[in-house]
């Protein structure tokens, strides 16, 4: 019997200390690659950072494009006829949008609908300018739509600030 007791007595605080290791090394280990992790993150976003703000200053860009008032110093009428020139803006606004598709993937969903509905109400400020009787060719047209910018603020701006704000808080 003193012969178990003994064994036990140096048995358990080896079994102890034993544990008591185990647990330090398992924190130890977690600690490191938490550390690992977070320099990855840092990493990554230290290279995914340029790439955000190159896909917000492309959709600002594209924004600034197809503002109407932008949009109409840019795309003359070829014929002065009043329907032809309604798809050829309609058309830029696609082609441009078209082309800026894949910076969605950078921008946040919030901003990339702001974005979608700005271009949208473009399209529809345009359609339903040109669907007033009154206005018979192209420059009585550019001449409406004008009109209903200026009296009232352009879609394209509402998506600027969302935009700008976005960014504010994202850097």
């Amino acid at each position: 019997m003193d012969q178990i007791l003994q064994l036990l007595s140096f048995t358990i605080p080896a079994i102890i200390t034993g544990a008591v290791a185990y647990y330090f090394f398992l924190n130890h280990t977690k600690n490191e690659e938490n550390k690992i992790k977070l320099s990855m993150v840092k990493a990554n976003r230290k290279q995914v950072l340029p790439i955000k703000l190159q896909a917000y200053e492309r959709m600002t860009l594209f924004l600034e494009r197809i503002n109407p008032s932008n949009l109409l110093i840019r795309i003359n009428s070829v014929n002065n006829d009043k329907n032809a020139y309604m798809h050829s803006l309609i058309n830029t606004i696609e082609q441009e949008f078209e082309h800026n598709l894949a910076q969605q993937i950078y921008i946040s969903e919030q901003c990339w609908s702001v974005i979608v509905a700005s271009k949208n109400a473009t399209v529809q400020l345009i359609k339903k300018t040109a669907e007033d009787t009154a206005i018979t060719n192209a420059q009585q047209l550019r001449e409406g739509i004008l009109k209903s910018v200026l009296s009232s603020s352009s879609p394209s701006t509402a998506a600027l600030s969302f935009i700008k704000e976005e960014v504010r808080d994202f850097i």
